[in-house]
């Protein structure tokens, strides 16, 4: 057995013996590795993310304390496996976070040995799955998985079957608006995917003109133009074995359309200035704001690269479509700026949570995210007040404090108002919605204050 002074000299000798540290901290799983006697020598980002440990935290203590997994109250699964001499065992069970909150997780367990063939410790691989969810108020309910945090049903439903997803190398196409977290979705099928060890190389199409796009693509050959001085790999090129990720893939020219479709169909290409032919081994990942179906039927993008592309399509829904998740969305960013300013910030007033409740945000999470550092900068105290939200969203105060403050009559003309409207729409609230001048999350809110 190995003493808990040796743990150092553990962790050297383990690290030494595999592809590197940096290798582990990068993976899409967390890594765990223990002592003889189960205690944590190793523990990289995936699992302090997980747990929601530090490294400090969890360096020292058995894997049972840190993970106070659901298995372990009838007995150590890793020690029957050590004692049947199995060199490792797959099982699932429930991780407990430091937040009490519960995660469903698969679990490898594979043992480490010397020289001489003696027990020098093991090797623990979590990846958080999905699970059947609870629709609650209590941000205990709440889910997170691999970044990703939401309780919103379309979310949990895409959670489902991410991994399924990731386990092959079909094409993703990642449909939604700008600042929904198209890109959270793409790191995750990465992550999940058996590719996770490889590159996963980012190209936003929409930032670069069309004759940078295509050498960004396919990269360039020496001489192919006046600054090339020496060759250069294009994107697909650095992706090889990999995943490549094109956002904002409708935004490219109908020309380029035809020079892509022949590396995601074929994966191979021509570099600029090239003769021969680079073959790749890539997965595609694509997202894009825009409907590429009613751009195909305008002809604007080939219908051919747009079958390719999507053969799987994942739609994220837009904030102001799941009001649920502002809350959790909130605390999660109140908390990462407090770990990158070394402040301790609480939380945000119930009227500013009010006043984020009811605002549309056109530009989905990243505007929430935004508008909280702005108010999270300004925010003298523990508590962010409405005083610090940006000047920009604070007509929605007003109409909120006209509501409150406003007679019955003015209770019932609105009352009246949407009722007309939705009679005149046989009852479809989003044309009703639209009718109206209101996102269709705000009717849904007014007619459950209503009791409709």
């Amino acid at each position: 057995m190995c003493a808990i002074g040796d743990q150092d000299t553990l962790k050297n000798g383990i690290l030494k013996g595999m592809s590197g540290d940096s290798v582990l901290e990068n993976m899409g799983e967390a890594i765990l590795i223990i002592d003889p006697e189960f205690r944590i020598v190793y523990f990289n980002r995936r699992a302090e993310e997980i747990t929601g440990l530090s490294k400090e935290e969890a360096s020292g203590k058995t894997c049972s304390e840190v993970l106070r997994l659901t298995n372990c109250l009838d007995g150590c699964p890793a020690a029957e496996m050590i004692e049947n001499e199995d060199s490792f065992v797959d099982y699932s069970s429930e991780l407990t976070r430091k937040n009490q909150v519960s995660v469903p997780v698969a679990i490898r367990f594979s043992i480490l040995k010397n020289s001489v063939g003696s027990l020098s410790g093991g090797i623990i691989a979590i990846r958080d799955l999905p699970t059947k969810y609870r629709f609650s108020e209590s941000p205990k309910s709440a889910y997170s998985f691999q970044r990703i945090i939401s309780k919103n049903k379309r979310i949990l439903e895409i959670f489902e079957i991410l991994p399924d997803i990731s386990k092959t190398d079909v094409s993703v196409l990642i449909q939604g608006e700008s600042g929904t977290g198209k890109e959270l979705f793409a790191n995750a099928i990465h992550n999940l995917s058996l590719r996770q060890k490889a590159a996963l190389v980012k190209v936003n199409c929409a930032a670069l003109p069309e004759t940078l796009l295509e050498s960004e693509f396919f990269g360039y050959m020496k001489g192919a133009f006046t600054d090339a001085k020496k060759n250069k790999p294009g994107r697909f090129q650095l992706a090889d074995k990999g995943t490549i990720f094109l956002d904002e893939i409708g935004d490219i020219s109908p020309s380029l359309q035809a020079k892509l479709l022949r590396a995601v169909q074929d994966k191979e290409f021509v570099p600029l200035g090239g003769t021969g032919t680079v073959k790749v081994d890539v997965r595609i990942i694509s997202a894009t704001n825009r409907n590429l179906e009613q751009l195909v039927k305008e002809g604007r993008f080939r219908q051919d690269l747009y079958y390719r592309l999507n053969v799987i399509k994942l739609e994220i829904p837009n904030l102001s479509e799941r009001p649920e998740d502002i809350p959790l969305l909130v605390n999660h960013f109140i908390k990462k700026f407090n770990q990158k300013n070394q402040r301790n910030i609480e939380r945000v007033s119930p009227d500013t949570m009010e006043i984020l409740l009811q605002y549309d945000f056109p530009g989905n999470v990243r505007e929430l995210e935004n508008i909280l550092e702005h108010a999270y900068v300004l925010c003298k105290g523990n508590i962010i007040s409405k005083n610090f939200l940006p000047s920009y969203i604070m007509g929605i105060e007003s109409e909120l404090e006209r509501l409150d403050t406003g007679s019955n009559l003015i209770n019932k003309i609105e009352t009246e108002t949407i009722l007309s409207a939705l009679k005149r729409h046989n009852w479809n609230k989003i044309k009703a919605a639209d009718e109206l001048g209101i996102h269709r999350s705000t009717l849904w809110r007014k007619l459950k204050k209503m009791g409709l």
